[in-house]
């Protein structure tokens, strides 16, 4: 044992990516004196403009989003009392199909090595003993999602570290209370077949699941960090449903563990089992 505290990674890719699958834990952890350190890959420039004007549109200003958004990832991280912020500002790659995939200088053109470079030394500074981060689909097939998935992945094969990681995810049963709670506030209509189908496909059957943490306790501040992100309200349904629903709803973050050298028995309730 040291007296270096433990420390939780999350690599996300967009400013509000943190709240959405990880609020929780964030909080969670902070809360138990463990170090928390947020990576936000890019700038969030893709998203939606003061009001709601969307990429493309005239008006619609990358830098002045990526700006806006930067003091609301700041007003987030005061919720969840993250320790640490680091930024690696590559542009917002946008939704796949965007033609923003293919510019120039956007995480999702920037070589894997070159990311993965940068997130190591970041590795070896922290020394992480959980990293979280998204699966090889990046969890619903977002290209900067995808990307973030690899250049954590890479970062690991670069450094002689040995903690236990895990990937985001969703049981495929809370999925589909999900889409009946948001139809039942109609903002969410009936899926035609080809939709529903791709839906039930997101997350993965419960008994896939290696890890389902408890934090209750914690859901109204990961309410309160998606609701920092207000610029970009229009697209988080989750504010939709109240704080109350949402915590009923929301209570749990599950993951899957796909490194660990603890030997913590499986399924677990706790990122750092076998750690102390």
């Amino acid at each position: 044992m040291t007296d270096r505290p433990l420390t939780l990674m999350a690599v996300h890719a967009h400013p509000d990516d943190e709240a959405t699958g990880t609020g929780g834990i964030l909080a969670r952890y902070a809360a138990e004196g463990i170090r928390t350190v947020l990576v936000t890959c890019t700038d969030g420039g893709c998203g939606d403009g003061p009001g709601g004007v969307k990429p493309g549109e005239p008006g619609h200003d990358p830098a002045a989003v990526a700006s806006m958004r930067r003091k609301e990832l700041e007003a987030s991280r005061d919720v969840l009392k993250i320790s640490d912020l680091e930024m690696l500002d590559y542009a917002d790659s946008g939704m796949i199909g965007w033609p923003s995939n293919d510019a120039p200088g956007s995480f999702w053109q920037t070589p894997v090595e070159e990311g993965a470079a940068r997130l190591a030394e970041l590795m070896r500074h922290y020394r992480p003993d959980v990293v979280v981060t998204y699966d090889e689909n990046g969890f619903y097939g977002h290209p900067d999602h995808i990307q973030a998935h690899r250049i954590t992945m890479a970062a690991l094969e670069m450094v002689d570290l040995p903690p236990k990681v895990y990937w985001t995810t969703m049981p495929r049963s809370a999925m589909q209370r999900f889409g009946e709670t948001m139809r039942e506030l109609g903002d969410m209509p009936e899926p035609d077949p080809a939709e529903a189908a791709a839906m039930a496909e997101i997350g993965l059957p419960d008994d896939e699941i290696t890890t389902w943490v408890d934090t209750t306790a914690f859901s109204g501040q990961k309410f309160d960090a998606l609701a920092a992100h207000a610029s970009q309200g229009e697209n988080i349904f989750f504010l939709k449903m109240g704080k109350e629903r949402f915590g009923e709803l929301m209570g749990v973050e599950t993951f899957v563990r796909v490194k660990d050298a603890t030997g913590a028995a499986e399924p677990e309730t706790d990122l750092f089992a076998g750690l102390r």
